[in-house]
């Protein structure tokens, strides 16, 4: 499993779960994915880390029962307090305002103007996914707007992105970003399909095996498949609900040669 050293500035580095179900959804993602669990204590609270083997993938944050169960995509940038500044400038909110956790870094949380969640991390002594790409680990981050061109526009200002066209149709508006020819994620023009009132949103993708029999085992443990898996010209998807609420997308990868092979 190589493992990532470097998180561009811009792209994602990292996704968080906040659940009001810490021990299910713990028991969900270790079953589902073959995560590890280790409770860390970092910040104000209890704070969960998943590894994959040996390689950090992602945090679980405990919330109050009775509130909407999500992940968050986290970008990486070099100052919080700038970037912050900038976003603000260009129209987005401030949800969650700068804050230092312990000697890992510093982060704050963001509605972009059309409405989607994100986080900013400044790293330090973490730097965010250890591997990505990977059957068990985070393969594409995705964010869903209804206000295509304002969206590409802000992310471009604030965080430095170079957005590149995969279709511009009147049917299919989409465009992927990342560094040079290493695509990260993508921006999908769903103002066709997302109802009046309903913010824009980030979904994050979850690389596995087989995306059929993962499917399958989602309902095993009490999630739900939201929409069965499809086969496109990008991949085979599905679109699942954790055990307590969660939503996300499983995408099938293949698995990387070992070194013999």
């Amino acid at each position: 499993m190589p493992v990532r050293t470097v998180n561009q500035l811009g792209e994602p580095c990292w996704i968080d779960l906040m659940t009001s179900d810490p021990a299910r959804s713990i028991e969900f993602y270790t079953k589902l994915l073959g995560w590890r669990a280790v409770d860390t204590g970092a910040g104000s609270g209890r704070y969960t880390m998943f590894f994959h083997g040996d390689a950090a993938i992602a945090g679980l944050t405990a919330q109050e029962r009775g509130n909407r169960d999500f992940w968050t995509t986290y970008l990486a940038i070099d100052s919080v307090d700038e970037t912050v500044r900038a976003a603000r400038a260009a129209g987005a909110t401030v949800l969650v305002h700068p804050q230092t956790v312990g000697d890992q870094g510093r982060l704050a949380v963001l509605t972009d103007p059309a409405g989607a969640a994100v986080g900013v991390w400044q790293a330090a002594g973490h730097r965010g996914f250890h591997v990505d790409n990977e059957i068990g680990t985070p393969v594409w981050h995705e964010l869903i707007t209804c206000d295509f061109n304002a969206t590409i526009a802000f992310y471009e200002e604030v965080f430095g992105w170079t957005p590149i066209p995969l279709s511009d149709t009147a049917d299919f508006r989409y465009s992927t970003f990342g560094h040079d020819e290493s695509m990260t994620g993508g921006v999908y023009d769903a103002d066709a399909m997302l109802p009046a009132g309903v913010p824009a949103y980030w979904q994050v993708y979850l690389g596995v095996a087989d995306v059929w029999a993962s499917a399958k085992k989602v309902s095993e443990l009490g999630g739900t498949v939201l929409r069965e898996p499809w086969d496109s010209d990008f991949g085979t998807f599905a679109q699942v609900a954790d055990a307590a609420g969660a939503a996300f997308l499983l995408g099938q990868v293949e698995a990387s040669p070992r070194p013999s092979d």
